[in-house]
């Protein structure tokens, strides 16, 4: 039980993910990613039909739904029965009125960011890096600078 409640290391970690990539295209799935699952959801709650018109096959993305709800319910679990921290969902700065035009502001970028990138940085960085695409190695080197931009030039100047 150590082995589960403890932090597993990086190296032990990073290659059971890229891994985890080639076998789902082994046994014949698609590639995994939230964004093109949030697409998913839109077309099953708004209306598929509408969605057909620009090619999108709804029988054959029916996963998509599966797959989001089985990150809510491995989360959960790990959360309740795999973790002996007691962890809160947000830290009490976001439960605030700023705290919450942050953070619809910051999920309004996200989403942008992901139509405009055309996938999401777990999609890029680990699927396209996995099948060796040349967008997803450029995708990821781009949300590192990025983030270090942030770190160190932006971030200093607003604490």
């Amino acid at each position: 039980m150590e082995n589960i409640f403890g932090t597993w290391h990086w190296y032990i970690v990073g290659p059971l993910i890229g891994l985890f990539v080639p076998l789902m295209l082994i046994i014949g799935n698609k590639l995994l990613g939230i964004s093109s699952s949030f697409f998913h959801i839109c077309s099953i709650a708004l209306n598929t039909k509408k969605f057909s018109e620009f090619g999108y096959k709804a029988d054959s993305n029916r996963w998509k739904f599966y797959f989001v709800i089985g990150i809510m319910i491995g989360a959960f679990i790990a959360e309740k029965f795999l973790s002996t921290a007691n962890i809160s969902f947000l830290p009490e700065s976001y439960y605030s009125f700023s705290g919450f035009a942050l953070l619809l502001a910051g999920g309004f970028l996200v989403g942008f960011g992901t139509r405009y990138a055309n996938g999401c940085t777990s999609g890029h960085s680990i699927a396209g890096i996995s099948t060796f695409q040349l967008s997803g190695l450029i995708a990821t080197i781009s949300f590192f600078v990025g983030g270090l931009i942030y770190t160190y030039f932006i971030l200093p100047f607003l604490g």
